[in-house]
């Protein structure tokens, strides 16, 4: 194992590099997305009904089908991975950001209304601030769990640590294979504790003292 891992370290050190920069870009991109739909709906019962069962029943979805559906329009290669590994990543996002906008008492938001502030400027300065630590949670959720669909995403010639998995798989029983599945399993799992780390320090950097103390 020490021997495959020296020998292809170079190889080993792109891939994860890869892995880590597709599922930090799509993680970014969902929450906006999250975010957005979240601002839309959450004022709406019936709206926010929609989007909880949306997430739901998205959730419940393999990943691997989803995966092998995209291929037949969008082909191998990048795309189908940043698209899968969005849809997936939004989830448990938007159903945390419309559980955070929605908890936030409607006194504060007409204090803030009543002092001159306009509804969106109410929404960015008032409202997202006081939602952001349930809608981190929902992101550290989501980066966690897209780690995983990452590597999944090799079956359509993604980018990442998955083509070390697959690569194994598909030779089990060869040299090396083991060694293989074995560095991209581990190379996942390490990713996926230093990417959680960074979003435990990102909501320290982002989270206002008096509202990280009530959380």
């Amino acid at each position: 194992m020490f021997q495959y891992v020296v020998e292809r370290w170079d190889q080993i050190w792109f891939s994860s590099w890869q892995h880590f920069s597709l599922v930090v870009q799509c993680t970014v991109l969902a929450t906006l997305i999250a975010v957005v739909l979240a601002a839309l709906v959450y004022r709406s019962p019936q709206l926010t009904s929609i989007a909880n069962g949306v997430s739901a029943v998205g959730l419940t979805l393999p990943s691997f089908a989803v995966i092998g559906l995209l291929i037949v329009p969008l082909g191998f290669g990048v795309v189908p991975s940043v698209v899968t590994v969005v849809f997936f990543a939004t989830l448990p996002i938007l159903r945390n950001a419309v559980v955070g906008l929605a908890e936030i008492p409607p006194t504060v938001v007409e204090s803030a209304r009543g002092i001159g502030m306009s509804r969106l400027r109410t929404l960015l300065q008032v409202e997202l601030p006081m939602a952001w630590p349930i809608i981190l949670s929902g992101v550290r959720v989501s980066a966690q769990m897209v780690m995983g669909i990452a590597a999944i995403a090799a079956y359509a010639l993604g980018p990442g640590l998955g083509g070390f998995i697959f690569s194994g798989l598909s030779r089990l029983g060869g040299a090396n294979a083991l060694n293989s599945v074995v560095v991209g399993v581990v190379g996942v799992v390490l990713l996926a504790f230093v990417l959680d780390l960074l979003l435990i320090g990102l909501g320290r950097l982002t989270t206002p003292r008096g509202i990280r103390v009530q959380h």
